[in-house]
């Protein structure tokens, strides 16, 4: 179970050392010592759009944070306590098992969390994003392995195939479908949010990145080292790195240096076999695939090494929106911005969000464009640009923010402008609520009338928002092939679908699902074809489930073809060929090839 030797120094001292802010300590700062785990973690992510400041009146109560933080959470179901004979069977001997395989100098048994534990609740909910899944009915895992070190990682994947027992992966908690920590099966859980160190070495522009740290740690230590270099990732700081990257994960930098795959150098990872393996070690196929496949089909990934990107020390953004009741143009305004912002200079990011909003001339429902953009440059250079080429959105200099670039991280995240950028190390989300989140592609620009037939839907279906993210520049360059993210040249714009609520219960969440699908419905005449491409980051069950049975193949397909598009039948020969029993698994992974 040692290092596979590989030669790289830096990777090797990734393994051997976890930075103070990854001690034990944080799991005693939220609880007595007891036990834990996950493992989807490493496959959803997405950018982070949904992470909106939602103003929480009731039902808020304190728990513990890590450290000198003190997180505030809606009060939710508390996990249940009571496992079956057989299941009290499989735990009792997966923790022996645990212990029995855990080295002298990093001892495992006091990072493992049982349900009677007290703080299995708090440490199971504390990266819980999605209130969907935290209902007294859904399967919470048998116990959660809190890893401190590599060796509990390879532990958990052998005593889980020893055990015969699904693990999962939970790196952030952020997978849109809750994957990384709920299981149509029995299961139990790696927590990686103790692995969350950031090493950043300016003088080669990388940085080791292990999986637990989240994106906002990510920023933050390059921005302590450097004003003008950043990463290309997420606007949500609490996404967790490790699905966020190996997903496919994006930000306001796509346009100019693309997505988080590529700018990703190596990895580490344990593999089926609990072998410790760096991209050298790993050969090339896996590494193709780990870049956009998402990790958790195929292994366990420990840490990224990643390319730092430059930036200017000055960025200029703008918010500016629009309304259909007080602005005449407010379709031409639309429609002129779907023919520019995949065309404008890479170093412009024009994002466009529609949504629902009350007419200040009658109360009825209308619809609210609000465009932000981030420029790499100085206001004016941006205002002259925007005038030239966007002259309908009538951009004014006082409408433009000139900033650093770690500023203009907490900008699009709608922080208050007075805000710390330490408010990037909290890693726990202040709010949390209910969502449902779906994908598209657009190939054309939507013609007129289908712009005038979204207003009509927005103000039908009122709470779900509808997100364009160009593409063009860098992400028009890359070859579809080149990493196993397909999405490249041919795409306007990369379309969210997200719906927040704050009730529970079944009925609710079948509401504002239904709601989201009748827009995603609506815009199936002017996206992708045959298939209907989806973001794996924005993982969707509607997509498909597999049941991992027999029809694992035919199951995985259905999903696995609008994600991956052609690159997905790569992939399954990758997975066969890395993990043919098809331990590393959830409901919407990699198949193997059929038997």
């Amino acid at each position: 179970m040692g290092l596979t030797k590989s030669g790289n120094t830096a990777a090797t001292d990734m393994l051997r050392t976890v930075s103070s802010s990854s001690s034990e300590t944080d799991v005693t700062a939220i609880g007595e010592r007891g036990g834990g785990g996950d493992k989807d973690g490493l496959l959803g992510g997405g950018d982070g759009s949904l992470c909106n400041w939602i103003d929480w009146k009731k039902g808020l109560r304190l728990l513990g944070g890590t450290g000198s933080q003190l997180v505030l959470f809606p009060t939710i179901p508390k996990a249940a306590s009571v496992v079956s004979y057989h299941e009290h069977s499989i735990q009792q001997g997966l923790i022996q098992c645990l212990i029995n395989r855990s080295i002298a100098s990093h001892p495992i048994s006091s990072l493992i969390y049982v349900p009677k534990s007290p703080s299995y609740s708090i440490v199971l909910q504390s990266y819980l994003r999605n209130l969907r899944f935290n209902t007294s009915a859904t399967r919470k895992p048998l116990l959660i392995v809190t890893a401190t070190h590599v060796s509990h990682i390879q532990a958990a994947i052998l005593c889980a195939q020893d055990k015969g027992i699904e693990m999962k992966v939970r790196s952030g908690g952020h997978d849109y479908e809750g994957l990384s920590y709920t299981s149509i099966v029995p299961f139990f859980m790696v927590d990686m949010f103790n692995l969350h160190s950031v090493d950043v070495n300016i003088e080669d522009e990388t940085a080791w990145v292990q999986a637990g740290a989240s994106l906002g740690e990510v920023y933050y230590a390059i921005a302590n080292k450097s004003n003008t270099h950043a990463f290309p990732a997420g606007v949500c700081p609490t996404v967790g790195a490790g699905g966020h990257i190996s997903g496919g994960g994006y930000g306001n930098l796509l346009r100019k240096y693309g997505l988080t795959v590529d700018n990703l150098i190596d990895l580490i990872v344990v593999d089926v076999n609990g072998n410790v393996l760096d991209r050298k070690a790993m050969g090339e196929d896996l590494f193709w695939a780990l870049r956009g496949g998402g990790g958790s089909s195929f292994c366990t990934v420990v840490s990224y090494k990643i390319k730092l990107v430059q930036v200017p020390k000055t960025v200029t953004v703008f918010r500016v929106s629009k309304t259909l009741d007080l602005d005449q143009n407010f379709t031409d305004i639309v429609d002129q911005y779907q023919h520019v912002a995949p065309y404008l200079n890479r170093n412009v990011f024009i994002r466009l969000t529609l949504n629902a909003t009350s007419s200040s001339k009658t109360g009825l429902a209308t619809t609210r464009a609000t465009f932000r953009c981030m420029f790499l440059g100085d206001s004016q250079t941006l205002l002259s640009l925007v005038n030239e080429k966007f002259p309908l959105l009538g951009l004014q200099k006082s409408d433009c923010l000139e900033m650093s670039w770690i500023e203009s991280t907490l900008f699009f995240y709608d922080f208050p402008s007075n805000t710390s950028i330490n408010i990037l190390l909290d890693r726990h989300s202040l709010s949390l609520t209910y969502f449902k989140i779906k994908s598209d592609y657009v190939k054309d620009p939507i013609p007129r009338h289908g712009l005038e037939g979204l207003w009509k839907k927005i103000a039908e279906v009122q709470t779900p928002l509808l997100t364009f993210n160009p593409y063009g520049g860098r992400m028009a360059e890359i070859p579809a092939n080149a990493t196993a993210f397909p999405h490249r040249a041919g795409n306007l714009f990369k379309l969210q679908y997200e719906t927040n609520w704050n009730e529970g219960g079944s009925k609710t969440a079948k509401h504002y699902i239904d709601l989201t699908r009748k827009l995603h419905a609506y815009m199936t005449p002017f996206v992708s074809k045959n298939p209907r491409e989806a973001f794996f980051n924005y993982r969707d069950i509607d997509l498909g489930i597999n049941h991992q049975g027999s029809k694992s193949y035919i199951e995985g397909r259905r999903y696995g073809i609008k994600y991956f598009k052609d690159n997905f039948d790569r992939l399954v020969r990758i997975k066969t060929k890395v993990d043919p029993l098809n331990f590393f698994k959830d409901e919407q992974s990699i198949p193997t090839l059929p038997h």
